[in-house]
C-alpha cells in the first residue's frame, strides 16, 4: 500500500533504525520507546490489523513471533521475560493502520498496562 507508513518504512523509502528481518516480517526500533527494548515487528505483506488478519496468512504470525523470538534472544530477554503486544483500534492506542506487534523488554513492566 503506497500511502502506508509501515509499507514504506519495510520498501526501504522511509529510514528506520532496523532491529532484523526474515522472509516474511520486518523489525525495527520504535521511534518513541515506552522500555529499554521497544520493537516493532511488522509484517512485509500490509494486513491493516490483527481483526482483519485472515487464516490464510498464518504462515505470517508465525515469522511476526519467530522474529520476536530472535531479537529477544539477541537482546538477552528470554532470562526475565518480555511482552509481546498487538493493538488494534484507536481505544487500544494503534496510530498505523498497518499491524505491527510491539516487543517490550529491558524493566519490570506493569500490568494491567495503563
Amino acid at each position: 500500500m503506497s500511502d502506508c507508513l509501515f509499507c514504506s518504512i519495510v520498501q526501504g523509502n522511509i529510514d528506520s533504525k532496523p532491529a532484523g528481518e526474515n522472509d516474511l516480517a520486518f523489525a525495527f526500533y520504535d521511534i518513541a520507546p515506552v522500555a529499554p527494548v521497544h520493537i516493532l515487528i511488522v509484517p512485509k505483506k500490509h494486513i491493516v490489523n490483527a481483526s482483519t488478519f485472515e487464516p490464510a496468512d498464518a504462515a505470517i504470525l508465525s515469522g511476526m513471533i519467530t522474529l520476536s523470538q530472535d531479537l529477544a534472544q539477541e537482546h538477552n530477554l528470554n532470562d526475565r521475560g518480555y511482552r509481546l503486544v498487538f493493538n488494534v483500534g484507536s481505544d487500544a492506542g494503534n496510530t498505523v493502520d498497518h499491524l505491527h506487534m510491539h516487543l517490550l523488554g529491558g524493566r519490570r513492566l506493569g500490568w494491567p498496562p495503563g
